[in-house]
């Protein structure tokens, strides 16, 4: 079993005034819009690795890339660009604490900033992790399950899928290609920040796995995930939760949900 400590959007100060050592998490997920030391201090204080994928309120991280010699963008020498040590997440699928994650950072186009994409563009990027983790499997490139086990724990996204737990206004639109996207991950849970619940518990709600089911039944926030959907799940201030790699479902223990 893995301890998750998952963060979004909103710096909670306690966190990094001891209560992410009594948490005790085994791995940081950030889902994006968050200063990127914080994302380092939560990491250091509690010795858990960190898997993070972009907001549209972050850095444009495109273009570095890691080499031997260290970190480059177009060529030439570059610090590392997001959080130090944290493992980007952004069109990928990587294993870290056991687990299998995927990642698609950004929100929906609303101005010129960085990490905002056109739901077709979107959509590509979404095809492309697809079809990586498909290679990925085949090779045996993500981890040391069995090739017959394909399953991806966690999907970490900025944005959440449309309809289920985003906005009506036009920076908050979630994205349709993410619900194809669970349907064929299949992960436990979809982490998503992005949604600010100003001061209201968010809807999280269940995304079917079965194409021909289009019912959305909204959960309560300590339900584990039935095998038949994939929990959708708000993270705006901060969520700790146990998943068990290659599980059927996640189980909350504490939350804090955004002001």
């Amino acid at each position: 079993m893995v301890r998750v400590l998952a963060v979004a959007d909103e710096v909670v100060d306690g966190l990094t005034h001891g209560l992410v050592e009594q948490l005790a998490p085994d791995l940081i997920l950030g889902a994006g819009d968050l200063p990127f030391d914080y994302l380092e201090t939560l990491s250091t204080r509690s010795g858990a690795p960190c898997v993070f994928v972009p907001g549209n309120h972050d850095r444009d991280l495109a273009g570095f890339h890691r080499g031997r010699s260290g970190w480059t963008r177009a060529g030439l020498p570059a610090v590392d660009p997001g959080p130090a040590g944290a493992v980007n997440a952004d069109g990928r699928v990587v294993t870290v604490a056991g687990l299998r994650i995927a990642g698609l950072g950004g929100s929906i186009r609303y101005n010129d900033g960085p990490n905002q994409y056109r739901e077709g563009a979107q959509r590509r990027r979404a095809d492309l992790l697809r079809w990586r983790h498909r290679i990925a499997v085949r090779t045996r490139r993500v981890g040391a399950r069995p090739q017959s086990d394909p399953q991806v724990d966690i999907l970490l996204t900025h944005s959440p899928a449309r309809g289920y737990g985003d906005g009506d206004d036009g920076p908050h639109i979630g994205f349709r290609c993410l619900v194809d996207l669970v349907q064929s991950l299949r992960p436990q849970a979809l982490i998503h920040g992005h949604i600010h619940p100003y001061g209201q518990a968010p809807q999280d709600r269940r995304i079917p796995l079965d194409r021909g089911d289009t019912a959305r039944r909204p959960t309560t926030s300590a339900a584990s995930t039935p095998c038949a959907s994939t929990l959708s799940l708000n993270t705006v201030g901060y969520t700790v939760f146990d998943i068990e790699a290659g599980g059927t479902g996640i189980t909350v223990r504490r939350r804090r949900h955004g002001s």
